[in-house]
């Protein structure tokens, strides 16, 4: 497995977790929504953290550059984290309509990210990166937690 492959399944271990706490909200069964929307937030912070703490890094130094993609990439995760933050306090008020309406507003901003990220950085540091500092950061990656 390369990094792009275990970043993508990452990407789509958070949509499958997402959707599970959106349904349960639109059931309103809080305590499943609860429990599904701790587990996305978790997944999707801890997903951030392997990207902010090893991957970009060794990107920007690879190649020089800290003011392309990796800098658009922590800004939107500066807006996911702010959402999350809002859809927490609409899960923890019972709010049914905010959270739903936050889904929506989630839902676009992350399916836009991923698929730069997925098409766009995680294919350069295929190309760029020497395999050896892939395997090397794709093992650190790993190792990542909250």
């Amino acid at each position: 497995m390369n990094i792009s492959q275990f970043m993508t399944q990452e990407h789509r271990m958070c949509d499958t977790t997402f959707a599970e706490a959106e349904q349960a909200v639109a059931n309103g069964d809080w305590e499943a929504a609860e429990k599904a929307f701790l587990q996305f937030s978790n997944e999707t912070l801890t997903h951030f953290k392997r990207e902010e703490d090893e991957l970009f890094p060794v990107f920007e130094s690879h190649t020089g550059s800290t003011e392309g993609p990796t800098q658009v990439m922590r800004y939107e995760h500066e807006q996911v984290k702010g959402l999350i933050g809002k859809m927490a306090e609409a899960i923890e008020s019972q709010e049914k309509d905010t959270y739903l309406s936050l889904c929506e507003s989630m839902m676009i901003l992350l399916q836009q990210h991923n698929m730069k990220e997925e098409q766009m950085l995680y294919a350069m540091c295929e190309r760029l990166l020497p395999p050896e500092l892939k395997d090397e950061t794709l093992e650190k990656m790993k190792q990542v937690e909250l």
